[in-house]
């Protein structure tokens, strides 16, 4: 399985990218035929709060894609939100077959 992580308009640390990889592989364990997953982190213009933006398309044979996107205070935040969100897709498809 293949993680992509994008960071537009600044760079993300090797703290935010160990955290992003250990949340996606949990996501993946609990659906063996994720193949692809990237991530696009953005900070939203202007400066303020919740303005971190964290997007993740899961790429599933079968299904398809399936896309979430939240928008929090920190990084770390707005990707558990997007994790969440992308859970409940994956039980749907699942519940769906």
């Amino acid at each position: 399985m293949e993680v992509k992580i994008k960071a537009i308009h600044f760079d993300a640390s090797a703290k935010l990218e160990s955290f992003i990889n250990k949340k996606v592989e949990k996501l993946v364990r609990r659906n063996e035929e994720v193949e692809k997953v990237e991530v696009n982190l953005k900070v939203i213009k202007p400066e303020s709060a919740m303005n971190k933006e964290a997007g993740i398309k899961l790429v599933v044979p079968q299904v398809g894609e399936i896309f979430a996107s939240k928008v929090a205070d920190t990084f770390e935040e707005a990707i558990d939100l997007t994790i969440d969100a992308l859970e409940h897709q994956l039980e749907k498809t699942k519940k769906n077959k």
